[in-house]
């Protein structure tokens, strides 16, 4: 997950600054109404599909009420194997929003429990913490902090409430005196008018998360978009990977089931992330096997593809020889007997079809096509050339380090031999 730098403003380790926008709630007070924020809400709001630009506009129209804000959340839960949720996050000082992820550290320790956001997100409870409130200051250390910079009201709504968890919005104020309970009430009213619409916008999240999950990033966007049905999809022109586990069938016979799932975990993190840390697009898992590509059309054209499919194979056989070298993980190093791990890798450059393929009922999206069955074949040559990576012609040709012919070599259903490349071994540095 790529991070910006969250300059002027700061967050902990495990969250990510993914996007930022100005201008929101800078305008001058009184050019709005809560009946016109309302049919907002109830009627062009429906269209928004970026969130960020949705919780803007809203922000934005409170302000235009006259209501008094200073600052300003939202939070949100979702369904990622690495995340526990997003937020938004707006200042008046500089009219910034900031979009962040939140990773799953941020529900650990005395930081979470004792931030109003727990009784909300946990409990589903209303917090007003006031900041002349010598209980809710010494309750709260986030409510102590602000009062220390002038806030005098602070709010934690629950918004929505399906599920055990709960969504939360935070509000607060320097109004000397804080929220009037007009405010609070309007603030009430257009927070449940606004709940829907994050509802709205965490299902697609969850949904894309999911996709992205056990699809990969491009596949998942495209069934999102509506591409479900069998056989839909396009052409599209890639380096192909393909590349499995060296002794994969004597390391299942040899290890409990336990332990040779750990081993594939950190395997296949290590080999599917290099190849996504070098914009490759992960399609497959099979057995020990991975399938992926690398389309022409991303940066650098077909050279590009070619450069960064061979980086990612050497980035794997050196994080093999981390783990070979005794770098191992602790849960990978109280097994026995699965030194050395090695892999073959093969790299063909060719045109496949980028989509659905299965039974109406159950599909899968994926790449078929000549093309991949040759990478597959020349991945079965690794062992007996007893090289780790192999490289068509085609793919050769757009390499500009120099690379090994190791001749041409009949593959199984391929009509004309196949000349085959090796990287040259890396210098030591």
């Amino acid at each position: 997950m790529h991070r910006l730098d969250p300059a002027p403003r700061s967050y902990p380790p495990f969250v990510w600054l993914v996007r930022r926008a100005a201008g929101f709630g800078t305008g001058p007070a009184g050019q709005g109404s809560p009946a016109e924020t309302e049919a907002w809400l109830l009627g062009a709001a429906l269209h928004e599909r970026d969130m960020l630009a949705l919780y803007g506009g809203l922000i934005s129209r409170l302000i235009a009420c006259g209501l008094p804000l200073e600052r300003a959340s939202l939070h949100v839960g979702t369904l990622h194997p690495q995340l526990l949720g997003f937020a938004w996050n707006w200042n008046r000082s500089d009219g910034l929003i900031d979009e962040v992820w939140a990773g799953r550290r941020a529900r650990e320790g005395p930081s979470y429990t004792r931030n109003p956001l727990f009784e909300v997100i946990e409990h589903g409870r209303e917090v007003r913490a006031r900041g002349d409130d010598p209980q809710a200051l010494a309750r709260f250390p986030l409510v102590a902090e602000l009062a220390q910079s002038g806030i005098s009201d602070y709010l934690a709504l629950p918004i929505g409430g399906g599920g055990g968890q709960h969504n939360a919005a935070t509000l607060a104020t320097r109004r000397p005196g804080g929220f009037s309970d007009e405010d609070v009430a309007v603030l009430r009213r257009m927070l449940a008018l606004f709940g829907p619409h994050v509802e709205r916008h965490i299902a697609w999240r969850i949904a894309g998360n999911v996709l992205e999950a056990y699809l990969g990033a491009a596949a998942g966007r495209q069934v999102l978009e509506g591409a479900i049905k069998r056989g839909s999809g396009r052409p599209i022109g890639a380096v192909i990977w393909v590349s499995d586990l060296r002794g994969y069938t004597d390391l299942s016979d040899r290890l409990r089931a336990p332990d040779m799932l750990v081993l594939l975990n950190h395997y296949f993190e290590l080999s599917a992330g290099a190849v996504l840390a070098q914009g490759g697009e992960v399609l497959k898992f099979m057995g020990d096997g991975l399938l992926a590509v690398f389309p022409l059309d991303g940066a650098g054209g077909a050279e590009g593809a070619a450069a960064r499919a061979l980086d990612a194979a050497r980035e794997v056989l050196k994080g093999l020889a981390r783990l070979n070298g005794g770098e191992a993980p602790a849960d990978l190093a109280r097994i026995e007997g699965w030194r050395p791990l090695g892999a073959g890798i093969a790299l063909h450059l060719g045109e496949v079809f980028f989509g659905n393929v299965g039974a109406p009922e159950r599909l899968d999206f994926t790449v078929i096509g000549p093309a991949v069955n040759v990478a597959s074949r020349v991945e079965a040559l690794c062992k007996g050339l007893g090289q780790p990576v192999l490289l068509t012609a085609p793919v050769a040709r757009l390499i500009e380090t120099p690379l090994r012919e190791l001749g041409r070599h009949r593959l199984k259903g391929v009509g004309e031999p196949v000349a085959v490349f090796a990287p040259l071994p890396e210098r030591a540095t």
